[in-house]
């Protein structure tokens, strides 16, 4: 760089992006209320609940239908593993609809949500 050459504003910076977005304003881009860099899609969010629902009832089901050829106990474990697949389905979609993260355990998962809300409404 030569003395000549200044770097550019960060006002002249600002604008370029938001030509680059399309003359849509950064806040407005990101979404209101989104909790990530950029909101998810209903059809992604569509997608992936769907997605999680039937894969935590099969391999559910795939677990009982192991537990009962092994043991023999014809459709005991697999009636069980099918509810238990569902109702880690169930709350897997509850999680995804509530913008909550994956942490282990659903109040921890709460808590920092709380926790994050309550430092934003801080700052």
């Amino acid at each position: 760089m030569t003395d000549r050459d200044t770097p550019p504003s960060l006002e002249d910076i600002s604008r370029r992006l938001t030509e680059a977005k399309g003359g849509v304003d950064g806040a407005e881009a990101d979404g209101a209320g989104s909790s990530g860099p950029a909101r998810a899609s209903g059809l992604g969010i569509g997608m992936r609940i769907s997605i999680e629902l039937v894969t935590t009832i099969a391999v559910g089901g795939a677990i009982g239908y192991g537990l009962d050829s092994w043991l023999g106990t014809s459709p005991l474990a697999m009636v069980v593993f099918l509810v238990l697949g569902g109702a880690a389905g169930v709350m897997n979609a509850y999680r995804v609809v509530k913008g909550l993260d994956d942490s282990v355990g659903l109040g921890r998962a709460i808590e920092r949500k709380e926790k994050a809300e309550g430092n934003k409404d801080r700052a």
